[in-house]
């Protein structure tokens, strides 16, 4: 099938490289010529696993090309993906102008009938808007489907080839059928396409991210209160894991959830709440939860240093908001290494792949090294952000060497307290006893 792809972010490029990867021909279109001239050239704009080398042996195939053309990529396609940002706006809403923008460009281009697809995690009612536009310029016959995608960053490759579910919302026969030949290759051995009403497709979305962040802000408050009175979170977790009605995904605490999904679509979900009056009392909870949650190794370390933390010098390991991925956006690493300098202390972070990405946030103001040892020389202690795999079984005895004092903040509940113990480590985790050596 001949599809093109508007947007060559995350969404769009993993969806267009994917579609070529089965056989389709694809046109991924921007109006961005530096980004467009960058994967013309072979570089992949963001980290994400298995994603580069698709790109390449799809766009070597002659399956997958790149352009600012856009009429053109409208004309030359049946299918016709908007995968535009839209970002939040000081209300929390989601920003439509970007898809807004494609809709009248789709009208004013279009040669026949087209599919176009919503792509973008949208509000409810962005398919009534999108063919509202479209229809005040043109009178040829389409159809607007919501499809929205569920990948997880760090794993967007082998989510979008091998789905647990594609959600495809459209009343209309014609744009069904379109679909359904689409996503067959992906489906071989068990079809996961479920219809629904364009809203129904919209919503879902939105409410399986709201409760993916409720799971985890639950978590991160139940860990709170296993602190206070004495309790084990990680028995907690196994113990309540173990009923097939909670299931065991989704319930690690942590210092919080950031990304470029979670936070957006919460806040729009709320908006959308506000603007129907439905107040959406549980999402505004679940907001703060995690706000505060980016707060509580902070909170730790300033228990044991004090609030004045001039002369203080912390090692990071983690930057990214989650493994596989170079993501900055809303990091709970920038809330802590933030409210460290605040207070005067100083930090040397490292990362397997953020570290470029984390400049733009961060700066100048702490130091990045390369090596995950030689950032622990001379630290009061070694905090751990994100778990990467290559942190989960650390050579302990280097970091007692460049440690100025034995101390992990363990911010995901990597270690096992005992082993700690038994090295000489003080080890302060979420929700769990503390070990002070």
């Amino acid at each position: 099938m001949k599809v093109c792809v508007i947007g060559t972010g995350y969404v769009g490029l993993v969806a267009g490289a994917c579609f070529a990867d089965v056989g389709n021909h694809v046109i991924c279109v921007d109006i961005s010529e530096e980004k467009i001239d960058a994967l013309q050239r072979g570089q992949i704009p963001i980290y994400e696993p298995g994603l580069e080398d698709i790109v390449r042996r799809n766009s070597a195939a002659g399956r997958l090309t790149f352009s600012t053309d856009v009429p053109q990529g409208i004309k030359e396609s049946e299918i016709i993906f908007i995968a535009v940002g839209t970002p939040p706006g000081e209300d929390g809403s989601a920003d439509l102008q970007y898809v807004e923008s494609v809709a009248r460009t789709i009208g004013d281009h279009m040669d026949g009938y087209r599919v176009v697809v919503d792509k973008s995690t949208v509000p409810v009612g962005t398919a009534d808007i999108v063919r509202s536009i479209i229809q005040e310029r043109t009178e040829h016959p389409f159809s607007v489907v919501s499809n929205p995608e569920f990948l997880k960053e760090g794993a967007a490759v082998q989510d979008f080839l091998k789905p647990d579910r594609v959600i495809i919302g459209t009343d209309d026969a014609r744009a069904k059928a379109k679909m359904e030949r689409l996503y067959a290759p992906f489906q071989r051995t068990n079809n996961r396409i479920i219809y629904m009403d364009v809203r129904s497709a919209e919503m879902t979305k939105y409410a399986a991210n709201a409760m993916l962040a409720t799971r985890i802000s639950f978590m991160n408050e139940i860990s709170k209160l296993c602190d206070a009175v004495g309790a084990n979170v990680d028995l907690v977790r196994r113990g309540i894991g173990s009923d097939p009605r909670i299931g065991k995904h989704f319930l690690f605490p942590g210092v919080g959830f950031g990304g470029s999904c979670f936070p957006k679509d919460l806040r729009a979900l709320i908006r959308t709440g506000d603007e129907n009056d439905v107040p959406m009392s549980i999402l505004r909870a679940v907001v703060d939860a995690n706000e505060r949650q980016k707060m509580r190794m902070v909170e730790q370390i300033t228990q044991v240093y004090g609030e004045d933390l001039t002369g203080r010098h912390f090692a990071v390991w983690g930057l990214a908001f989650k493994p596989e991925t170079d993501d900055m956006r809303e990091a709970p690493s920038v809330v802590i290494i933030n409210a460290l300098l605040e207070r005067g202390a100083t930090v040397a972070a490292h990362d397997p792949v953020a570290m470029q990405t984390a400049q733009v946030e961060l700066g100048d103001r702490i130091t990045y090294v390369d090596d995950q040892y030689k950032v622990a020389q001379d630290a009061d202690a070694l905090l751990l952000i994100t778990e990467w795999a290559q942190y989960r079984a650390p050579r302990y005895e280097i970091l007692q060497n460049n440690l100025k004092t034995p101390v992990i903040f363990d911010g995901r509940n990597l270690y096992a307290t005992e082993t700690l113990q038994e090295l000489g480590f003080s080890h302060y985790s979420i929700g769990r006893p503390s070990h002070v050596a």
